[in-house]
């Protein structure tokens, strides 16, 4: 029998709102921008679209809401998706987790650690990769030591990450309007493909379930701090737009592969340029440690389920964090980036690995709140998700639409990721969940 382990309550409200933010407001924020306005057909209809980017991921968190306040628990998504489905497909997901998702995440925001931190103090042909490296090993220890460390550290990265878009915000609105240019030609069928680009920027705002058993405030608490920390962020991303548009124009944002260096440079010379690859580097690692300190949590849960994986379950209770997950996490994160070090571009061959396999698990979680709603109607629910069915619905259609995009615009890392879920399924033939004792206090 495997003992069952409750977190002790140890994360303020604010601790819980700057993970959402900060695993939120990434580096894509950077780039995307100009991939969205090379795909809209006007500036009106970009903007309206990080607008609709932002009510969507507020409808997903009010959908995880409902779930975490339910059944809050340190295994989030593979928590529920036991709930709803069974002990086998929660598997899956769990290693999905370990070995795709939380891992291929952790290595891709490595990546940009590295290319930009490779700007900054070059280390030579290999200097990405060992940049990256040292990304992964670093928010590892980091959140090895104890959660306090982990979340001190994110409440103060979100905090610069947060000043630097605003920085970006400040500038660009500072600088002389652009002159008027032609709107750049978009087919019609690229709409779709705008949103997929939106979307991917707003990604991630599902991880704070993940710490929902470790809040101090009532589990009910949870929805209003996602939907605050998307607030925050949707006014971020329009804000930034808005800014880049004042300062390069419509056409200038689509033409333009990094804006918020030009932004920066043209409202504060080279160094505001180069101050910019500083910026990115801090909100890729805000969201680096973000998913290492809810990624190891799904490992642990898994530990705890299954007897053959318990050293991955053991809880360490004078740190409050998962000890054993996050070594074996950011093992195969580190093992990733090295893969990543051969490929031509480590960072496009971690996304390709990882986003068909996290949006069909996305897509299964929204899913799971009709079959628990039909399931345990009679189960306490301290926060409902509004205008049920409405909101889970749309949720559950945008996430299968991200998912057959992933599937039509990834190459052969999409495949990587699905064969090593493939092999979750294997193993899954040799493991059986072993039962939990009463929750207790014991690793």
């Amino acid at each position: 029998m495997i003992e069952a382990v409750i977190p002790r309550r140890t994360l303020s409200n604010l601790d819980v709102f700057a993970l959402t933010v900060g695993i939120v407001v990434g580096a894509g924020i950077f780039r995307t921008p100009a991939l969205v306005a090379g795909f809209a057909p006007d500036a009106a209809t970009m903007i309206a679209a990080w607008v609709a980017g932002g009510l969507l991921s507020i409808a997903g968190a009010l959908c995880y809401a409902e779930m975490a306040a339910a059944w809050p628990h340190m295994g989030g998504d593979y928590h529920f998706l036991g709930r709803a489905y069974g002990e086998r497909l929660a598997f899956l997901y769990a290693w999905a987790r370990l070995a795709v998702i939380q891992t291929g995440s952790l290595a891709l925001l490595a990546f940009i650690v590295g290319d930009y931190m490779q700007v900054i103090a070059p280390l030579g042909p290999a200097g990405p990769a060992i940049w990256a490296g040292l990304a992964v090993i670093g928010v590892s220890a980091l959140n090895w030591l104890g959660i306090r460390w982990g979340a001190a550290a994110q409440r103060w990265l979100t905090l610069v990450e947060v000043a630097g878009l605003v920085a970006i915000i400040v500038a660009g609105f500072v600088v002389a309007p652009a002159g008027a240019a032609p709107a750049p030609v978009s087919e019609g069928s690229a709409m779709g493909l705008m949103m997929v680009f939106v979307l991917l920027a707003y990604g991630g705002w599902s991880e704070a379930v993940y710490v929902s058993a470790e809040m101090k405030a009532p589990p009910r608490r949870i929805a209003p701090i996602m939907a605050a920390a998307l607030a925050l962020v949707t006014a971020l991303y329009v804000l930034v737009n808005l800014a880049a548009l004042h300062a390069l124009g419509f056409s200038g944002l689509a033409a333009s592969d990094a804006f918020a260096a030009e932004v920066m440079r043209r409202a504060l010379g080279e160094g505001g340029a180069a101050a910019i690859s500083a910026a990115v580097a801090v909100a890729a690692l805000t969201s680096a440690n973000a998913t290492a300190i809810t990624g190891g949590r799904t490992a642990a849960a898994l530990g705890q389920r299954f007897g053959a994986l318990r050293w991955l379950g053991h809880w360490d209770l004078e740190r409050d964090t998962p000890g054993n997950a996050l070594v074996a996490q950011g093992a195969v994160a580190l093992a990733l980036v090295v893969a990543g070090g051969f490929a031509r571009d480590g960072f496009r061959m971690a996304v390709e690995y990882t986003a068909p396999v996290f949006w069909f698990f996305l897509l299964l979680v929204g899913v799971a709140l009709f079959v628990l709603r039909q399931r345990f109607p009679d189960t306490v629910r301290p926060f409902r998700v509004p205008l049920y069915p409405i909101l889970p619905a749309v949720f559950c259609a945008t996430t299968a639409y991200l998912l057959w995009s992933s599937l039509a615009y990834t190459g052969w890392g999409a495949l990587a990721g699905v064969a090593v879920l493939g092999t979750g399924a294997v193993l899954l033939l040799f493991l059986k969940p072993g039962g939990q004792t009463q929750p207790g206090r014991g690793a």
